[in-house]
Parts: C-alpha cells; structure tokens; sequence
C-alpha cells in the first residue's frame, strides 16, 4: 500500500514525458519511391555482383568529359579525311599518271600537218610535207569539234598521232609578210618618175578607194602590174611609196621565199599568201625580183627545177584563175623582164607594165635636191656639173655619190661637204660600177 503513490506518480511523469516529445516532432512527408511500376526482382548471382552502382559525376568529371567527347569527334574526323585520302589515292595517281604521259606527248618535238579526212571520233588520215598520208589515232584530249579537213595540226614525231590544232591557220611565213608599220618614204622622196606615179595610182590605189569610177565607165580595173627597168631606178622605192600612201593591207614578198624545201610546200605557201590578202582585203600583194620563180618554162632535169615551176604554175592561177581576186592588187617588180614567162605577163593577169628608164637631166636635178636638203654644203658646190654629165646615173648611183661624199668629209673632221668631195665620189662610185672592184685589192 505504502508503494502505490510513488508508483503511480512515476508514472504520470513519463506520460507527460511523451507527450511533450510528440509536441516537438513535426510532420513529414515520405520519402518518394525509387522507381514506379512493377517491382523489380532482386538479382542474384554473378550478375548482381557484375552491376555497376550509380555514380553521380562532379564538375571535375564533367568537364573531362567534354574533353574527352572532342577527341572523340576529332579522332572521327580524321578517320573520314584518311578513308577518303585512301579511296581518292588511286584516282589522283592515275590522273597524274596520265597529265605526264599528255607531257610527255606534247613535250617531244611535234610535226605539223594537215588533216586530209577524219574516219571517226579516234581516227583520222593525216598528210605531212615530207611524206606520204597516214591512218592515225586521235588522243582523247584533243577538241574533236574544231577538227576539220584542211586544218592545220600537230602530230607525234614518231607514231604521228594527232596530239593537237594549230588555232592560226596563218603560215608563219605569211604572217611574217604583212607591213605592220608603214614605210616612211612618200611620193615626194622619188624624184623624178611622174608618169610612173600616175599610172600605179590609176592602176593599184584608185581601184581599191573609187571602184565606182570603173564601175560607171564601164571597165574592169587592173588586177596587177609590174614595175621593170635597170637596177636603182627607184622600183622598191615607189612600192614603199604605195605602201605608205594606201590604208589597205601591204603584203610584201621576194620572189626566193616562194621556192621551198620539200615537195609542195611553195604552191602551198602561195595559196596561203593569196588566201590571207583576200581575208584581209582590201589589200596590195608586192611581189620583189618576181624572175626568181617566173622565169621561162623548159625542160626541168631536177626536182628542184620542177618544183619551182609548180610554183609559178599555182602563182598563175592565182593571179586569174577560177576564183575572182577581187579587192587584192599584185605589184611584180624585176630587172630581167625579158626573161619572165609570157604566160605571166599577158593582160588579164597583168595588165600594165610600167618601165623605170634611167633618169634624164630634170629627174637628176630633182634626185640631188633631195639627197643634198638635208646635208651642209660648202658655198663652192656645184651640182649642176654632177647633173649635166654624160655618165649614166642611176637613182641609187645618185644617193651613192651624196653618202660617199659625205663620208669623206666626215674622214678630215669637216662639217661641210665641198665639190671636190662630191668630185671623189663620184669618180669612186663610177669606178666601182664600171670596172668593178679593182684587180688585186684583197691580196
């Protein structure tokens, strides 16, 4: 009885004990599951020791990561560029290997010819100069568009095959030929040839600047003419003249160009002469020493003498053949006329022939003047003793005279030329002309 107070009040306490801890705990929610649906067996054996636990990455780990994740994608990258280098190799090899077989091909000497007919896209006949026609091959780098029969190509030096197109049709040579730059000597720097004068302006400049004229008298104009006479009677000279007078095209040719090498190459070079003056018309074709190939025909014993004739032969067609030459004026010019074929003089080809004599007294007169305009003369000159004499000058003895004359001058230090210079040269230039050079000067 005397335990049941004490007992009880121990008890009371720890109630009120209770119940202020649960005064002090506060409510809180539960935790949320770590996964939603069907619950997941629990692993036994070698695959639940295998399991790797969950990591959660640090900003450190985050960023080795990025670094790593660039390698990755530069490693890639350069496993794509090397495949692609690996499959590209051959292809770039094989390219190369063909642009230096096409050096190769284009770097050896080349020969030029001419393509007579193409077979098909790959094959063609071709001819050269030094023999005869070939079947060919055409390489596969080659503008089969532009190929056509006539053209002018470049064939290999050893199988010939066509490695190329000459894009100028030109003849070098042809071109060559052309006066680019007017000459400087006019009609006032010929003394003398008036009549000369008259009759080239009718025949060659007049034609090609007042057709109309010929057209409304009713006549055709000349197609050519030729200028003969004495060396150094001003026949070059009046030609220049023409040359510097006319806007037309000038072409000028000696007559030794004409004849070539190999078998047809001279009518082949005159066919391309005339073929260009016409392309390029109005123009005047000057033909120099014309007796190198338009000398007589005869009984040729050589090849060489055959062909020259060939040469003539095509010049003659050309100047009136079947094709009209329309505004393309022929000037021959030679010092041997009586020895010109007359197949080649008859009117229709040419149809004036212009003499050049050799100069009266007022054509001397006129000739000194204007040698000595631009010379310093001694007050003792006296030209007209030069003009008067009974020698037989020619215009190019005349100029001869005047340059020696001024040469020996020059030999005593002077600055004027006197007439015993004039009479030195003279008797210098005459002995040179009349006797030749004298016996035993090179000895």
């Amino acid at each position: 009885m005397g335990n049941t107070p004490g007992g009880l009040n121990r008890q009371s306490g720890d109630r009120k004990q209770d119940g202020a801890d649960k005064k002090d705990k506060k409510f809180e929610p539960a935790a949320p599951p770590s996964r939603v649906g069907r619950k997941q067996r629990k692993q036994k054996g070698s695959e639940a020791a295998a399991r790797l636990p969950t990591v959660t990455p640090l900003t450190k780990c985050k960023l080795r990561l990025l670094k790593m994740e660039r390698i990755k994608d530069y490693l890639l990258m350069e496993e794509e560029f090397v495949a692609n280098q690996e499959r590209l190799k051959p292809q770039e090899e094989k390219a190369e290997e063909d642009r230096s077989k096409v050096d190769d091909l284009r770097g050896s000497p080349m020969s030029v010819g001419n393509l007579e007919e193409l077979i098909d896209e790959s094959h063609a006949i071709v001819s050269s100069s030094v023999g005869p026609e070939y079947y060919v091959s055409i390489l596969s780098f080659v503008d089969k568009d532009q190929l056509e029969p006539g053209c002018a190509i470049l064939m290999h030096n050893k199988v010939l095959s066509v490695v190329g197109l000459l894009q100028d049709e030109v003849d070098p040579m042809v071109s060559v030929m052309k006066v680019e730059k007017a000459p400087l000597e006019s009609y006032a720097d010929i003394g003398g040839l008036d009549a000369q004068i008259q009759e080239i302006k009718e025949a060659v400049e007049l034609p090609l600047t007042h057709p109309e004229l010929y057209e409304d008298i009713g006549i055709k104009p000349p197609k050519g003419v030729i200028l003969y006479g004495e060396p150094g009677t001003g026949k070059t000279l009046l030609a220049k003249a023409v040359a510097n007078s006319t806007s037309a095209t000038f072409l000028r040719v000696v007559g030794s160009e004409l004849i070539q090498k190999y078998l047809g190459d001279g009518p082949k070079l005159v066919r391309e002469l005339f073929r260009v003056a016409d392309d390029l018309s109005p123009s005047i074709v000057f033909i120099d020493e014309i007796d190198a190939v338009g000398t007589k025909r005869y009984d040729a014993h050589s090849g060489g003498e055959r062909e020259i004739q060939r040469t003539m032969l095509e010049l003659l067609n050309q100047l009136d053949g079947f094709d009209s030459r329309g505004d393309v004026k022929v000037i021959l010019a030679t010092n041997r006329i009586e020895s010109l074929d007359p197949a080649l003089l008859r009117p229709g080809r040419i149809d004036r022939k212009i003499e050049f004599p050799l100069p009266d007294i007022k054509t001397r007169r006129r000739i000194f003047q204007i040698h000595t305009s631009r010379m310093t003369l001694a007050d003792d000159v006296n030209l007209e003793e030069f003009v008067m004499t009974k020698d037989e000058f020619s215009g190019a003895d005349i100029k001869a005279i005047c340059t020696e004359a001024g040469l020996l001058a020059l030999r005593e230090r002077r600055m004027k030329v006197t007439h015993a210079d004039f009479k030195k040269a003279k008797d210098k230039v005459m002995f040179k002309k009349k006797e030749g050079v004298p016996e035993g000067l090179y000895m």
